[in-house]
């Protein structure tokens, strides 16, 4: 390679770069400020005394930090399966299998489980896990207007009409990390008993809804077709993923599922943590509790100021301002009233969409809630 050539090796990276500031939508990474609007420690639980002492004490009985190796040569751990066991019969399901994080068991089962022949059909919505993993799979691929299970249907019959024999994969989140809304799960499931299968990532409900935090899909765990992912590095405040299931299809997934196989495990104190977690969604029913409170309380206090506004009615609250520059000025005059919450804008929302994502969280306070909405009623851009 010449000296020219050296030189300039890197100069794609800095002109692609430079569109993305040319844009003005150039990403940097963000210091922890303010009061917590913004993360997804849905039930406070990621600094709880809890989480802290169980992982405190198994590394006292000698629980190691790293798992040094992926499950299927040295990394499989006694606390890893206990806590798999543990998992499938608190969300009523026949397995579990768990994972580095919600990405990777996104792309694992949909990569992996819809196979050729079969039809991989999405939400419009669906997350960029669930899109990464519709890249790579042998299955067709489709896609259906978001939380509208009529189209979902359409879609299906005219695959069929053309030629479509295989299973249908119905892939979607029960609660949609950037509008806050949930699927239509009782049509979806009916859908999927006459066509195949449901997929569910229950990434933002677990914890937060259903009996004791079992999520949005806990009247369908068990079915032999319903495959749900919940997610640890959010309302269980660790890190990891774990996928509940049926047994042939974890046993499909550990032997043929290539971000699983190639994967270092998870951390065995990510397990104890997971453990733990599930205990404290069964002995501390006031977080849940708490934290629908808080919901409530900011649904009231936005319609009082800012009526126009819809309330989504979960802990994801869209604030749609549309355009992206308004957006993020009014994001940072938020935060510089000290509250952490962040601007959306394209591509992670359809443009002309940009908004602000207020997260609900027990690491704010009632009274931090209502200075919130006091908040955005003094900052919000004039219509």
């Amino acid at each position: 390679m010449n000296r020219d050539a050296r030189n300039d090796r890197l100069a794609a990276f800095h002109a692609d770069l430079a569109g993305i500031d040319a844009a003005g939508r150039r990403r940097q990474l963000a210091a922890r400020e303010g009061v917590d609007f913004a993360s997804n420690d849905y039930l406070g639980l990621a600094g709880s005394a809890r989480l802290r002492d169980a992982v405190r004490a198994a590394l006292d009985a000698g629980v190691p930090v790293g798992a040094a190796g992926s499950r299927l040569l040295r990394g499989n751990t006694e606390w890893q399966e206990a806590f798999e066991q543990k998992a499938a019969a608190f969300f009523g399901a026949g397995a579990a299998l768990g994972f580095g994080g919600g990405y990777q068991a996104n792309l694992a089962v949909l990569s992996t489980l819809p196979q050729k022949g079969d039809l991989l059909l999405m939400d419009a919505l669906s997350h960029a896990s669930s899109r990464e993993g519709a890249r790579v799979t042998r299955a067709d691929v489709a896609g259906f207007r978001h939380n509208d299970a009529g189209h979902a249907t359409d879609v299906i019959a005219d695959w069929r009409k053309r030629g479509g024999k295989g299973a249908v994969w119905i892939a979607v989140e029960s609660l949609y990390s950037m509008d806050g809304d949930c699927a239509p799960l009782g049509e979806l499931a009916d859908l999927a008993d006459r066509e195949g299968f449901l997929v569910v990532d229950e990434a933002h409900a677990t914890g937060v809804w259903g009996p004791q935090g079992r999520g949005l899909s806990h009247a369908l765990e068990g079915g032999d077709n319903v495959i749900t992912l919940h997610t640890l590095g959010k309302g269980l405040g660790g890190s990891g993923a774990i996928l509940t299931l049926a047994p042939v299809l974890r046993e499909f997934l550990v032997n043929r599922a290539r971000p699983f196989i190639f994967a270092t495990a998870p951390s065995p104190l990510m397990a104890v943590a997971g453990a733990e977690a599930l205990d404290i969604l069964q002995d501390e029913p006031g977080r849940q509790q708490a934290l629908h409170d808080l919901i409530v309380l900011f649904t009231r206090e936005m319609a009082a100021r800012l009526p126009h506004l819809p309330s989504s009615g979960s802990q994801i609250v869209p604030l749609i301002v549309g355009p992206e520059e308004a957006t993020m000025q009014l994001a940072r005059a938020v935060q510089q009233a000290g509250f952490d919450l962040r601007g959306i804008r394209p591509p992670t929302v359809p443009p002309g969409t940009s908004r602000l994502r207020v997260s609900l969280t027990l690491n704010a306070t009632p009274a931090d809630v209502v200075r919130l909405a006091e908040t955005l009623e003094a900052l919000w851009p004039a219509s």
